[in-house]
């Protein structure tokens, strides 16, 4: 064989190599992000349980997230971890609609998160750091949960509630669009969503299902197309509450499908996973508490076997 051919053979050889270690950093990020935007903050409870109109809570938060996440294996890798720190403040506000309870709340998350893993045998690693994209949540307590304000609301008893929410992710995050791995995710997300809760004396449950749905991000990588299949999401919370107003929970998760698409080809599926977890409220101060709350993978198709720590502090004032 020529010199030069042999040359041009080797350059080849290495723009493809080149080429799928992209694909696979490509791929695993995008998993990575996918998993922790839509997923790692959505096991929480009591987002229907009755409580006063006219409330007002402010919320701090700060997450750790850490594990391994495994992609498609027939990509060359292995041992990929990522590490994300989260800082997350929040408003909520209660109010009346048609004589029903109805919240809303916004979430302005920041996140800065480290991934490393081996491609071909050779260990890789990026860091990225910035705003996520911010939530808006409006929820409507459909039956069971009249709008009684806070002098009202002490002689209701809480029986079978049915509510609604609509949940929507606004593209406000970091994004480069020449960059693999960002914060913000520059398109909009929706997610209707259906819950049922029920109080039995010092007892709480509560269930709900929705469906997340995306818009195409058309500066992925430059000039590609990325879009996202919807996500099936149920959870359901048992709830005990204490004399002193002192509560805790134990959660649980399910959600699958998300296949990505990136101009029209497949990069990667979220399949079917599990997550439980528990939450724990102290109140220490009039209108003031602290939460604690964990969650683990309990069973996973493909990946998401990661833990997730938090805590935070809520003030909530008329």
């Amino acid at each position: 064989m020529h010199l030069s051919t042999i040359k041009m053979v080797k350059i080849r050889w290495r723009k493809g190599r080149i080429n799928r270690m992209f694909k696979a950093l490509n791929t695993v990020f995008l998993i990575a992000l996918t998993c922790y935007h839509v997923q790692s903050q959505d096991l929480e409870p009591r987002r229907y349980a009755a409580i006063p109109t006219k409330a007002n809570g402010i919320i701090v938060l700060y997450g750790l997230m850490k594990g391994n996440i495994v992609s498609d294996p027939a990509l060359p890798i292995s041992d990929f971890s990522i590490t994300a720190h989260n800082a997350v403040a929040g408003y909520l506000r209660t109010f009346g609609v048609a004589g029903k309870l109805s919240r809303i709340a916004i979430s302005i998350p920041y996140t800065y998160m480290i991934g490393d893993l081996k491609i071909n045998g050779r260990d890789t690693g990026a860091s990225r750091g910035g705003f996520n994209d911010a939530q808006v949540r409006f929820g409507i307590n459909l039956i069971g949960s009249p709008a009684l304000e806070r002098k009202n609301f002490r002689e209701y008893t809480q029986k079978a509630i049915i509510g609604f929410s609509f949940v929507v992710n606004v593209p406000t995050g970091t994004y480069h669009k020449e960059k693999l791995v960002n914060t913000g995710t520059n398109r909009w997300a929706f997610k209707p969503e259906v819950g049922i809760s029920k109080r039995f004396k010092r007892f709480y449950t509560e269930a709900y299902t929705g469906v997340w749905f995306f818009t195409k991000n058309t500066e992925y990588l430059g000039s590609k197309t990325l879009e996202q299949k919807p996500i099936f999401s149920i959870q359901a919370h048992i709830c005990y509450y204490l004399k002193n107003q002192m509560w805790f929970s134990i959660n649980g998760t399910r959600f699958n499908g998300g296949e990505t698409l990136v101009d029209d080809a497949s990069a990667g599926d979220l399949f079917d996973n599990w997550r439980v977890g528990a939450t724990w409220s102290v109140p220490f101060k009039k209108g003031h508490s602290v939460k604690l709350q964990f969650n683990v993978g309990a069973f996973a198709t493909r990946g998401y076997n990661y833990n997730m720590i938090s805590v935070g502090y809520q003030y909530v004032f008329f």
